[in-house]
């Protein structure tokens, strides 16, 4: 039988390839993007609390009326903008599957999708296996800043969507307002489409406000939102997540949704609505992690890795150009086998870049920072342990 792949040039993650690498040498894993520590006892109790009730059948399509309802109560405290939740909020798989249902929504072939690069790693294969055409505006280390101008050169006639990340996986940067309104002034008089991933909300540092497209009206009109329970409550593998949009816009997402997931977890919708009826629930969650971020970082004092500036996320860069001239996925690779601990390059969340299956290795050409990320979602243990041996290159 001769199957001709619609995605030929995706080989096995990068996220695989290392945390199997980091099991062969017993290595500290610091590369996956999920804390090794629990979620809340009050949370779980919950889920299990309407489990035993019963709650165990399909939830409605578009999630559940009482946690649909307590999420428009958080956004428009949030972000000022008032959602019906009956008609423009859906609860998702996760983001992920919110992301690729929004694209398989509204992509077609041809359609030009810009991305921001580096860039997760779903984006740009959700887009081509719906025939969409990528076309990344890349980010350079070690500011990874966004030149509007050069970015509204990328705009044409067949440009559908933009993608946004914000607080932004993998360099922690987070869209300012003048970003935010450039984004506007792009947009303005045209159909295109915003998918703005936001599952980092609430881990954002310094004192900064999360500028969610959701705050402005001429963004939010023509966006669709992403956000994660699973990254808030420290439950990624619940896979529970819920996205924003219009309700025209909305309309459409659910043909799509209803015929991928249909519904999901229905005790967990309703663990999560009570749990939600408490904001410190997730308004405590910027100290929590930049405590965790500044400790890290306190740690890794005197190390020859050198910390970029993480604004959000609970990813930390390090350029380590001072220690070797390898591309960053040998440098990773060294780091798992020779001091034990486990990384992601930043070149695999940048597009063109095919893997090569006999190394799952992807091609760094054309990559030239030398940079990598670490997840310190972490126990200060696992963190103590892990900078211990960092400090040794």
């Amino acid at each position: 039988m001769t199957v001709e792949s619609k995605l030929p040039d995706v080989g096995t993650n990068i996220f695989s390839v290392m945390s199997t690498l980091a099991e062969e040498h017993g290595a500290i894993n610091l590369s996956q993007g999920f804390p090794n520590y629990d979620t809340p006892d009050a949370l779980k109790n919950l889920v299990n609390h309407y489990v035993q009730k019963g709650f165990n059948q399909y939830a409605p399509m578009p999630g559940v009326p009482i946690l649909r309802g307590r999420l428009a109560e958080k956004i428009e405290k949030s972000y000022g903008r008032a959602v019906d939740p009956a008609t423009e909020i859906t609860i998702t798989a996760g983001g992920t599957q919110a992301i690729f249902t929004a694209i398989s929504a509204f992509i077609r072939v041809g359609d030009e999708v810009i991305l921001i690069e580096p860039a997760y790693d779903c984006y740009a294969p959700s887009v081509e296996v719906c025939g969409g055409v990528v076309v990344p505006y890349r980010l350079e280390a070690p500011d990874f800043e966004i030149d509007w101008e050069k970015f509204a050169r990328l705009v044409s006639p067949k440009t559908k969507m933009i993608i946004v990340n914000t607080p932004h996986n993998p360099t922690g940067k987070t869209l300012k307002t003048n970003d935010l309104r450039q984004l506007e002034q792009i947009t303005e008089g045209s159909d295109i489409l915003i998918l703005s991933d936001e599952v980092y909300e609430h881990l954002i540092f310094d004192g900064q406000l999360h500028e969610s497209v959701l705050r402005y009206p001429n963004l939010a009109k023509r966006s669709l939102s992403v956000f994660s329970f699973g990254k808030t409550f420290h439950a990624t593998g619940w896979k529970m997540g819920y996205i924003v949009a219009t309700e025209i816009l909305m309309r459409e997402f659910r043909k799509v949704h209803q015929f991928n997931v249909f519904s999901v977890n229905t005790p967990a919708q309703f663990a999560i609505a009570d749990y939600l009826a408490d904001e410190n629930t997730y308004l405590s969650l910027p100290d929590f992690y930049q405590s965790k971020r500044d400790y890290f970082l306190k740690l890794m004092h005197g190390s020859r890795l050198k910390p970029l500036a993480c604004e959000g996320t609970y990813f930390q860069l390090f350029d380590y150009q001072e220690v070797s001239e390898e591309n960053d996925f040998d440098f990773a690779k060294r780091l798992i086998a020779e001091f034990g601990v486990a990384s992601i390059p930043v070149s695999v969340f940048y597009s063109k870049k095919k893997v090569q299956k006999a190394q799952n290795a992807p091609n760094t050409e054309g990559v030239s920072a030398k940079v990598i990320r670490l997840c310190f979602a972490k126990t200060d243990e696992t963190l103590e342990q892990a900078a211990e041996r960092l400090r040794k290159i």
